[in-house]
């Protein structure tokens, strides 16, 4: 496939800030884009339904101008296109891109969040057909949910690695002194710099793979949503395809990250992981890992060989009932085949660089639905686990209390005897919903966990009425239970 045939941009400053201008003043914005299509067609149109938001948009003057244009990928009149972009030097627009001499948008431009636009290449949607080998994709479900995963505290420094359309290094703004971010697409890295002109953002924008371009540099927080499709090793999409076969490029990151990070400093990544015939997939992701690092693998979805390429496929605007689309899944399917691959696993990576002795790594599934950011719960889990790692020799002489959005679930059965509890199970109600089954002693334990007793106390009593208790099976538990946020020190 050859790559895009166009120049790249240069989305200098002056445009952008005449883009900004004129977004601004039609209300080109998340919130303008709400108002204007209602949430129906708001909807629809995230669905990939453009007429509703077409039809939604005709009386919305300037605005929906800008709708169809960059949204919807409809030509507009010259006329109107002028008006709705106000200040901005057509020519130079069309020079780069932004419009093109038929009056349609060139590239997607997309509001997003509060008042942030994002510049990248139009979809497969708005071209009508498969996107360029260096395609450079916009907001997705992939950076969204790594956004939404990364912790927000504030940083000196911070590292975006492959930043694509610069959706990370965007969100980084928020909370990071000095951002720097890499690329080894120039076209990247050109869009790039015109999503953070447009968000009067400054970043060190540096070309090359991987960590090459920083290589003697370390940062207090690094963020990586890598080109972490999974398959044969070859590049037919700069932004999903390393080139690196199975799920090297995820092992890559995960092995060479911690190098780049400050001590105690932070790195999340987005990978997929492959799940092979008779392998644990935690045993895994763990043999990746160097040494000096707190690691915690979050395992959100597996998706079996079939409908992992399928969507793959469309998602680069391959039909996978064409003669090409079936000549690549075909080779894609029989790799699966050849090399065991039962399905890919995909998920969040945190690791933090640390000099102690006893690291923690953790694997678990969170598979199940949630609505809270998991952000927040990055923090608080890397904050559990160094509350525990400074007063685990002290465990069992701590008094805890279960926060009140952690309620306990009781299932009975109909028995001989009347009803019995057949299943008890916790249930945090914030952050990421984690569930835990529980047995009578367990649930008993935590009733005393009201902050006013040592845990050792509350174990003795256990032991009065159930007999021997298993302290270190009981003390394990508790420490699971401080990670998952649903037991807190009083």
């Amino acid at each position: 496939m050859k790559a895009c045939d166009l120049v790249h941009p240069d989305l200098s400053a002056d445009l952008c800030a005449r883009l900004r201008e004129a977004f601004l003043t039609t209300g080109y914005t998340a919130a303008g884009v709400l108002a204007a299509l209602g949430p129906q067609a708001h909807c629809a149109l995230g669905r990939g339904e453009p007429e509703p938001a077409r039809r939604a948009s005709r009386d919305a003057g300037a605005l929906g101008t800008l709708i169809r244009l960059f949204l919807l990928g409809d030509a507009e009149q010259e006329r109107a296109v002028r008006a709705a972009l106000g200040p901005v030097d057509v020519a130079d627009a069309v020079a780069n891109d932004v419009i093109t001499a038929d009056w349609r948008a060139g590239l997607d431009i997309r509001p997003y969040e509060d008042a942030w636009w994002v510049v990248a290449d139009l979809g497969a949607d708005q071209r009508g057909g498969a996107v360029p080998a260096d395609h450079v994709l916009g907001i997705g479900h992939a950076s969204v949910s790594l956004a939404r995963a990364t912790a927000r505290r504030p940083v000196g420094t911070l590292l975006d690695v492959g930043t694509g359309c610069g959706v990370q290094a965007l969100h980084a703004g928020t909370h990071a002194e000095r951002i720097t971010a890499t690329d080894v697409s120039p076209r990247a890295l050109a869009l790039a710099r015109g999503t953070f002109g447009l968000n009067e953002l400054d970043v060190e924008l540096v070309a090359g793979r991987w960590f090459d371009p920083v290589a003697d540099r370390r940062f207090d927080q690094v963020v990586c949503n890598p080109p972490f499709v999974v398959g044969p090793p070859r590049v037919d999409y700069v932004y999903r395809d390393s080139g690196l076969g199975g799920d090297d490029a995820s092992a890559l990151v995960v092995r060479r990250l911690p190098a780049h990070l400050a001590e105690g400093g932070v790195g999340q990544v987005l990978a997929s992981w492959l799940h092979r015939r008779g392998e644990d997939w935690a045993e895994r992701v763990t043999a990746w890992l160097p040494g000096g690092v707190d690691a915690w693998f979050v395992q959100r979805d597996v998706a079996d060989p079939a409908l992992y390429v399928g969507t793959w496929l469309r998602d680069a605007g391959v039909d996978p009932r064409s003669a090409a689309g079936r000549e690549q899944a075909g080779a894609w399917l029989d790799w699966f085949a050849d090399n065991d691959i039962e399905g890919v696993g995909f998920g969040y990576v945190t690791l933090r660089r640390t000099d102690e002795a006893n690291t923690e790594i953790v694997c678990e599934d969170l598979r199940h639905a949630y609505d809270d950011p998991l952000g927040p719960e990055t923090a608080r889990w890397l904050d559990a686990v160094s509350w525990l790692r400074e007063h685990g020799e002290k465990l069992a002489a701590t008094r805890f209390t279960v926060p009140p959005t952690v309620l306990l679930e009781e299932i009975s059965e109909r028995g001989d005897e009347g009803w019995s509890p057949a299943v008890r199970r916790l249930h945090r109600l914030d952050g990421p919903g984690w569930r835990h089954d529980v047995d009578e002693p367990t649930a008993r334990l935590l009733a005393g966990c009201r902050g006013a007793l040592p845990l050792e106390d509350l174990l003795a009593l256990l032991g009065s009425a159930y007999g021997d208790i298993d302290t270190d099976a009981a003390l394990s538990l508790v420490r699971e239970l401080v990670r998952h946020g649903m037991l807190v020190p009083a």
